[in-house]
């Protein structure tokens, strides 16, 4: 006699996401340890007298704040998603649909991110241009200041000595953040949503706000958080989070590559983020064509999903 075995049922999805915010919490302080560990290793004890010069992007120090950012995401970002996989007693490639990239949706995820770049550099200029009630403006003080600290933490990380630097940033800032945030909020967090209220696109949009308020840049939470609902629909409609992964890439990839470009030709980096100046028709042809590719995809992915 033949006996199947059934499949696992899952616990309950809000205890998922509980868990992956401990293991967040868990990983996050360990592997924040070690970095500090090696920071001490090559600083030497100074490095604590200094460790806010270190965060406030002293290039003196920046190679330190390099080792902590590459950590603190490895272990607050991958090392959750993992760690709830195996407490499933799943495995990984199963649980988040690690499933064989085609090279006709990767493609189309490629010409996705290109499209829409008119377009969202419209929601950052829109973004930008937030102003809060008189009330507030305390608040809105306080979050331009907080932009612009950030703004020049970000300069420090992507000014480049050497080829060595570039990859480096390349690593830190679009290999890592493409993979751990992707299997974070998508795979874990959009996942679990979902399986709660078994709304997908609840969860997508859900998932894409947090997605967008972790990162505290408030003139940036309207296009992050419209990135982040692109990722999720990009999984949603594959059941691969392989294209999620891509477009992510590309997206802090392209940053990190214009960033090295400009340094070579000895553009100031404090202009990256400057609006090219689309006409507003331009602004509208790249929200349709985004649209239609995204139908696109969706209708090859169901296509595909349907031969396997």
């Amino acid at each position: 006699m033949n006996f199947v075995k059934p499949n696992k049922e899952e616990i309950n999805p809000f205890l998922q996401l509980l868990l992956l915010l401990f293991y967040a919490l868990i990983g996050g302080l360990v592997f924040g340890l070690i970095a500090v560990v090696i920071d001490t290793m090559i600083y030497g004890m100074s490095f604590f007298s200094n460790f806010s010069l270190m965060m406030a992007g002293d290039p003196k120090y920046i190679d330190g704040l390099k080792i902590i950012q590459i950590f603190s995401s490895v272990g607050t970002f991958i090392v959750p998603p993992l760690a709830l996989a195996l407490t499933e007693g799943q495995p990984i490639t199963r649980f988040y649909g690690f499933k064989n990239p085609k090279p006709l949706l990767a493609g189309l995820v490629f010409l996705i991110m290109v499209a829409s770049m008119p377009f969202m550099e419209w929601t950052v200029v829109i973004n930008q241009k937030l102003v809060l009630p008189d009330f507030l403006k305390g608040l809105e003080q306080w979050m331009k200041e907080k932009e612009d600290e950030a703004m020049k933490l970000t300069i420090q990380l992507l000014t480049v000595r050497n080829n060595f630097d570039f990859v480096v940033n390349l690593i830190m800032i679009a290999v890592l953040p493409a993979i751990g945030e992707e299997l974070m909020f998508r795979g874990g967090v959009q996942r679990s949503i979902n399986k709660a209220f078994n709304s997908p696109h609840l969860a997508i949009w859900l998932t894409a706000i947090i997605f967008s308020a972790i990162h505290v840049q408030f003139y940036g939470f309207i296009p992050r958080m419209l990135l982040g609902a692109g990722f999720g629909y990009l999984y949603y409609f594959s059941g691969s989070i392989w294209y999620a992964i891509l477009a992510h890439f590309l997206n802090n990839a392209y940053a990190v590559c214009a960033a090295f470009y400009m340094q070579k030709h000895n553009m100031p980096l404090d202009k990256a983020d400057e609006p090219l100046g689309f006409t507003w028709y331009g602004y509208l042809i790249s929200a349709i064509i985004t649209i239609a590719l995204f139908k696109f995809f969706k209708d090859s992915a169901t296509s595909e999903r349907k031969l396997d």
